[in-house]
């Protein structure tokens, strides 16, 4: 239990603290004042002024924040209102940017750390009638080897393939029952009878082995871009899918992060920094979401402005606005958070 806690409050402390960086060293380099950058939340247990700004630590332990001067209000002290678009743009997105820039960090470390790695033969074991896969010619017994020129060695590999080209033709490699090598071709689909999945097959891993990994930095690098980039996009699928109905929509807070973190921590440093790099992408995107309170939010509102040349909505009625939207978020997050105390007090785990 103490791992779990401490390791869902570091993961959730390194995330918030990133972002709110993002939004500090913007508002630095632009000029913009920056009166207070807190770690944790108030009360203050300490803080020192360098500079024009106080740096201080608090007593809640969770991540931090940035008071920036004027972020509605133009008439404030360098206020970030009163600067031009591009400037209140880099400031205003400076979080969501560092959120995308942290996982590349993170994932070319854990490529470079020894991980666990599962590998094994991919073999079908059924083919639902009228699919993608039937239709291509894919048959039970065959052995995928390969999609799109990638490597398959175990099912989680065959399903990420699959979700990253949901819509797009690929090439798979397939060993039939006989030896014999052939490529077929087929379009994964977006929408999918229960239990079929987007080609309409069943598989498993046959006679896997878990290795011990580790890339050297040249290759780690690349990798870690390329996961981060993919990541991205089965995001981007997945939100579509909730949209579709294919898959449930879930909402999970911080204590489904805390509880997550804690069961991969005790796997490993490369599983969990795999996950806090997954979750900073997932932070990102919701950040990106245009709600009051929340970076989109306010972007929205330089988009109008931009928009009505100049013609900006009133300090007082985006600060309401800004409010609303926040205790509309509060009140969701409880709800969310209630829901994860049940599901973890029960005993249920968010791992596969």
């Amino acid at each position: 239990m103490l791992l779990t806690i401490v390791a869902g409050v570091i993961v959730l402390s390194v995330l918030i603290i990133v972002h709110e960086l993002g939004h500090f060293f913007a508002a630095k380099a632009t000029g913009v004042w920056v009166e207070e950058f807190g770690i944790g939340f108030p009360p203050r247990l300490y803080g020192r002024k360098w500079g024009d700004t106080i740096y201080s630590i608090n007593w809640i332990p969770f991540g931090g924040f940035n008071k920036i001067s004027g972020e509605v209000d133009p008439k404030a002290p360098r206020a970030l209102a009163a600067r031009g678009y591009a400037v209140r743009l880099l400031v205003l997105s400076g979080g969501i940017i560092t959120n995308l820039i942290l996982p590349f960090i993170l994932l070319s470390v854990a490529f470079m750390i020894p991980h666990d790695v599962l590998e094994g033969k991919v073999v079908i074991e059924e083919v639902a009638s009228g699919s993608p896969a039937e239709i291509s010619g894919l048959r039970v017994g065959d052995t995928i080897l390969t999609v799109d020129g990638r490597e398959v060695q175990s099912v989680g590999d065959l399903a990420r393939f699959t979700q990253l080209r949901l819509g797009a033709e690929v090439a798979i490699d397939v060993r039939r029952a006989d030896a014999s090598l052939e490529t077929v071709r087929l379009v994964p689909r977006w929408r999918y009878p229960a239990g079929q999945g987007p080609m309409g097959i069943r598989s498993r891993t046959l006679d896997p082995v878990i290795i011990r990994e580790s890339l050297p930095f040249w290759r780690a690098v690349p990798v870690g871009a390329r996961t981060c980039i993919e990541t991205l996009v089965l995001s981007k699928n997945g939100i579509t899918e909730m949209i579709n109905g294919m898959i449930p929509f879930q909402p999970s807070g911080p204590v489904s992060i805390v509880q997550v973190a804690g069961e991969v921590a005790h796997t490993g440093i490369s599983p969990l920094l795999e996950l806090t790099a997954f979750i900073s992408i997932a932070v990102a995107i919701t950040q990106i979401i245009p709600f009051p309170a929340l970076d989109g939010g306010r972007l929205i509102f330089l988009f109008l402005e931009w928009v009505r040349r100049g013609k900006r909505v009133s300090p007082r009625t985006e600060g309401i606005i800004h409010s609303i939207g926040f205790f509309i978020l509060l009140a969701l997050m409880l709800l969310v958070t209630y829901q994860d105390i049940i599901r973890w007090v029960s005993g249920e785990s968010l791992l596969p």
